[in-house]
């Protein structure tokens, strides 16, 4: 009976997959589930986080960034704690030679497949580092999470390459919705920041995991991050052309802080040695003094941005915290506490407006403080992490203020192009690039990296001995059999590719070798070459037909140009089709 149980099991298991796999109904329903898992776990999340802080600076309910000063210096210890236990944890994970996929990563290069055990390395690596006081947010273990839930249901049914990438992004953009309360912006961010595009198939089942995890979090009573009202106005054309300025003044400072942080990141790497293992305690004590100078430098900044809202400080001190922020962010992130930098984007980002409508006083120009914070929010947050349209929604919902996004919209968009323009990667995709991804955002290449010469060879080449006379070779490769063969040495070995032609030209004497005759010696392929190298190496050799050569010189297979860029564009072919919903 037992065993009749479970072959039943199994094959509702199989049923319920097959459904999966053609119902849009039913995917719709998994993305929701992944939806109310993601917003159960970004609101666990942020629980434990705080809840670390709490006990570590004795806060209560206030926020750690919105404290007037750390009255026990001692309590700033929690900073070099933290790394302590970041190193712990990174020699207990020392065995393991890879770093965690993220969910940006996944869909680009991986077809949305997560191990689970990164999910968890991430969450609780950016968990400790926010709760030590870290300047780092809690969005990147959030994302992770919800995409990592949906990768797990997803393998788990066996979905099709899209429609994980579609689930996976789905689940990470409910968690940032249900962190923020907002699931508009949520869906935005699963479309802009981790699947890479909009796609009418992926409509339903983002906007269902977006809004099942706001749910979430209206149920459990959570208050939102960002709870941001402006008062009635007119904006005029002045008041876009002022707002279109802080926009370009955003990208100039996001795109420096993306160079600061990258440039003490790789700074740190080139530390080896018994410094480099305790980076993370060296860097917890290198933030204690900025703490002490203001608390604004700790953690991502929620409370401190209400807190600059509401006071309205002075400008010296708006400036002081906007370096010291942007430092506590490159120590931080170089120094080995992991976390992201969307809050804290969107906290210096209301610093620059602040800023910005300080200086705007001076010069004779009334603008509204509050609205000049949440211009400078979006636009700096979009030149940081990207997506124009996350950030629009963002504001919206959070505000309820149409007129505002209007002027909110148009600085992205500026800071969004300037940032493209001139540095053209968001953070998470410029430090992969830096470690050696060719990733630029999150659109699909995974294909083309499977796509490679060991797949698409042929196997069925001719080959002849380069120490061969042109009188051998003629007669061992008549006129006509083949175009092109390829010459081994006296060890086997590749030693380049002969025109059949150029061997019977009547002007060659019979006993000349036709090793002198090789072309190409110096161009080959590995098996593991992925399509775009290979098409890089045909047009640099100025070759149509290239050897497979192994990595002891053993020649395992032939590529042709002609092969090679069909195969190229039936799968750009097969990559739009399911873009749009059609396999």
């Amino acid at each position: 009976m037992r065993r009749m149980g479970i072959h039943a099991l199994k094959a509702l298991a199989i049923r319920q997959r097959q459904r999966l796999r053609s119902s849009e109904m039913a995917f719709i329903v998994l993305a929701l589930v992944a939806g109310l898992a993601a917003g159960w776990l970004t609101n666990l999340q942020g629980f434990i986080a705080h809840g670390i802080q709490r006990l570590l600076y004795g806060i209560g309910d206030n926020r750690l960034s919105a404290l007037g000063e750390i009255r026990n210096w001692w309590r700033l210890l929690a900073l070099p704690l933290g790394g302590l236990v970041l190193v712990a944890m990174t020699h207990f994970l020392k065995a393991r030679r890879r770093a965690p996929i993220d969910v940006v990563e996944a869909n680009a290069l991986h077809s949305g497949r997560i191990p689970f055990v990164d999910n968890l390395v991430i969450s609780v690596q950016t968990i400790l580092s926010n709760g030590a006081g870290a300047s780092v947010g809690l969005e990147a273990a959030y994302a992770q999470m919800g995409g990592g839930v949906a990768s797990v249901l997803g393998q788990w049914f066996k979905l099709r390459r899209s429609d994980m990438r579609t689930l996976v992004g789905a689940g990470a953009g409910a968690a940032v919705g249900a962190a923020f309360g907002a699931p508009l912006a949520g869906a935005f961010y699963a479309f802009e920041i981790v699947i890479g595009t909009y796609t009418p198939a992926a409509i339903a089942p983002v906007v269902a995991a977006a809004l099942g995890a706001a749910f979430v979090t209206r149920a459990l009573g959570v208050e939102p991050y960002l709870i941001a009202t402006a008062a009635d106005r007119t904006l005029t054309t002045g008041d876009y052309f002022i707002y279109t300025i802080l926009g370009l003044a955003c990208a100039l400072v996001g795109i420096a802080m993306m160079r600061l942080v990258t440039f003490a990141e790789q700074k740190m790497q080139g530390v080896s040695g018994r410094i480099a293992r305790w980076k993370p305690v060296i860097g917890g004590f290198l933030l204690m003094p900025l703490a002490m100078v203001t608390p604004q430098t700790l953690s991502a900044g929620h409370g401190a941005m209400h807190l600059n809202i509401a006071m309205q400080p002075a400008l010296q001190f708006l400036v002081t915290v906007l370096v010291l922020k942007v430092l506590a962010s490159a120590i931080s992130i170089a120094f080995g506490f992991r976390g992201g930098l969307f809050f804290a984007s969107l906290f210096i980002g209301s610093l620059v407006g602040l800023i910005f409508a300080a200086l705007a006083s001076m010069a004779g120009i009334a603008l509204d403080i509050n609205d000049a914070a949440l211009v400078g929010m979006s636009a700096l947050a979009v030149s940081v992490v990207g997506g124009p349209m996350t950030l629009a929604m963002l504001m919206l919902e959070t505000t309820h203020d149409f007129a505002l996004m209007g002027v909110v919209l148009t600085a992205s968009l500026v800071s969004s192009a300037l940032t493209r323009e001139t540095f053209g990667y968001s953070f998470s995709t410029w430090r992969l690039h830096v470690r050696g991804s060719i990733i630029r955002s999150p659109r699909d290449i995974g294909w083309m990296l499977a796509l490679t010469a060991g797949r698409i060879m042929r196997k069925d080449w001719k080959s002849a001995a380069a120490s061969l006379s042109v009188a051998d070779f003629r007669a061992q490769v008549p006129l006509g059999s083949t175009s092109k063969a390829i010459l081994l040495d006296d060890e086997g070995h590749y030693a380049g590719i002969v025109a059949t032609a150029s061997a019977y030209n009547p002007e060659l004497a019979p006993d000349t070798q036709v090793g002198t005759l090789a072309t190409l010696q110096a161009n080959t392929l590995s098996p593991v070459t992925d399509i775009r190298a290979m098409l890089k190496a045909f047009d640099l050799a100025v070759a149509d037909e290239l050897a497979v050569v192994d990595g002891v010189g053993n020649v395992v297979g032939v590529v042709t140009e002609r092969h090679a860029r069909r195969r190229y564009f039936e799968e750009i072919e097969a990559s739009q089709r399911e873009l749009f919903g059609e396999n």
